[in-house]
């Protein structure tokens, strides 16, 4: 019996709405002329009041209120005239119908005219004693809509939690693949400044000065090999089996940055004032992604002779500013690229702001960040 009904459940949902609730009228109608006939009311009106009664059971998804409203007055008329039965089925399905789609308001509304209709005409006034079968079939028809109404709500709850986790994971994933996008650009950027920097002043170095042209071979090889250890680390997140991140870069690397610039040339000086404090390790690579990629462009674009790194430590944020004399981050002098780009979304996610341009002066250009420590 459960397999058989499992089918015909499973059948019903391959086929259109329409198409299932006509056959439910067609079902419910033949029920009322058997009942008819086993009464021997077979008047004309009859049939036709059974054709009003069922017909709009075929609606009863799209307007189950009004349905349920016009089937209860058919049904009351039918049992009137004696037509009807003992199984008003019509408004059993209707009763289903309301409780698995309509508001509360509605609900109670068509739950007091059932029992109003149910009392004054499905049960007859001398056989009280069958009130009890009668009811406790529309208390089972009511109880079946609310049970299809927590399912299918159930079901959308977790459609939306669905949804709204998915859309987490693709914003999770965006956010994750901006920040390797940053990560691989600076760390590139910066190494390979420096190395094209120091090989193009490898040959010269060498006829004039060999021991300068040893340390300038030394810092190709110390700075390659530097990348490569910071890239693995960055791509490191995307191998679950890969192994363990090194410590990420903060303000104790920054000094190691101004010496690199310094050997590929520039004159560079570190100045630090106010006391310096633990910062978060997410501030602490910001601050050095920020001065890495101002001193990366300043090697790759700005054709300076120096460049000036300041931090200043105030009580609620900290302030750094590259500054260099050459003619901006691009060769025609005008700020952009990802390189800045990646700047101010980290500054915007720790909470600081950014201004870049022109010096003071309206020479070189000068990278200013404000990070807050609180």
């Amino acid at each position: 019996m459960r397999a058989w009904w499992d089918r015909l459940v499973e059948w019903g949902r391959s086929r259109p709405p329409l198409v299932v609730d006509a056959l439910v009228a067609i079902a419910c109608y033949l029920i009322i002329i058997i009942n008819a006939f086993s009464h021997q009311r077979t008047e004309w009106w009859v049939f036709l009041l059974a054709g009003l009664n069922v017909t709009p059971l075929v609606w009863r998804r799209r307007y189950p209120f009004w349905v349920t409203t016009v089937t209860g007055i058919g049904t009351t008329w039918l049992a009137l005239a004696g037509a009807l039965g003992n199984v008003p089925t019509a408004q059993l399905v209707a009763t289903y119908t309301f409780a698995a789609l309509c508001p509360p308001v509605q609900r109670i509304v068509l739950v007091v005219g059932t029992l109003v209709g149910v009392a004054v005409s499905v049960v007859p006034k001398d056989e009280v004693l069958s009130f009890g079968p009668t009811a406790i079939a529309f208390l089972v028809a009511y109880a079946m809509g609310t049970s299809a109404r927590a399912r299918r709500d159930r079901i959308a709850m977790l459609e939306e939690r669905a949804h709204r986790l998915t859309e987490e994971q693709d914003a999770a994933a965006a956010r994750e693949r901006e920040r390797l996008a940053r990560e691989v650009h600076d760390i590139l950027a910066h190494s390979m400044s420096l190395v094209v920097v120091q090989a193009e002043a490898g040959p010269v170095v060498v006829r004039s000065d060999p021991d300068k042209a040893e340390e300038v071979f030394d810092t190709i090889s110390s700075t390659a090999r530097e990348a490569l250890v910071q890239l693995r680390r960055a791509l490191g997140v995307l191998r679950s089996d890969g192994p363990a991140r090194a410590p990420l870069p903060d303000l104790d690397a920054v000094r190691p940055l101004v010496e690199s610039a310094r050997r590929a040339g520039l004159v560079a000086t570190l100045e630090e004032h106010g006391q310096r404090r633990p910062v978060p390790a997410d501030l602490g690579v910001t601050a050095y992604r920020i001065v890495q990629e101002s001193l990366t462009n300043t090697l790759r674009h700005a054709r300076a002779g120096a460049v000036r790194v300041r931090m200043d430590w105030a009580d609620a944020a900290l302030r750094l500013e590259v500054s260099d004399d050459g003619r901006g981050p691009s060769g025609d002098g005008r700020p952009g690229g990802l390189g800045l780009v990646g700047m101010r979304e980290r500054v915007s996610a720790a909470g600081g702001t950014l201004s870049t341009g022109p010096g003071p002066d309206g020479t070189g250009f000068r990278v200013a960040a404000t990070l807050p420590l609180r």
